[in-house]
């Protein structure tokens, strides 16, 4: 898969945990656990993101 196509599928899941994080801040019994686990998974899809962009930033540079 080219990097670019993993960057809008991981910015896809970021925005998609991002609805889910409001859904369950929401919910009048919100699960602190399940808010924390979405968090983490959320931040650890955004540090992935930017790995890769940094990654095709460096390509790009490096092929002119």
């Amino acid at each position: 898969m080219p990097i670019e196509a993993r960057i809008r599928e991981l910015d896809a899941r970021h925005t998609r945990l991002d609805a889910q994080i409001d859904e369950v801040k929401n919910h009048p019994s919100a699960d602190s656990l399940e808010l924390q686990m979405l968090k983490k998974e959320k931040l650890r899809i955004k540090e992935q993101i930017e790995t890769l962009r940094k990654s095709t930033t460096r390509i790009r540079s490096h092929a002119h």
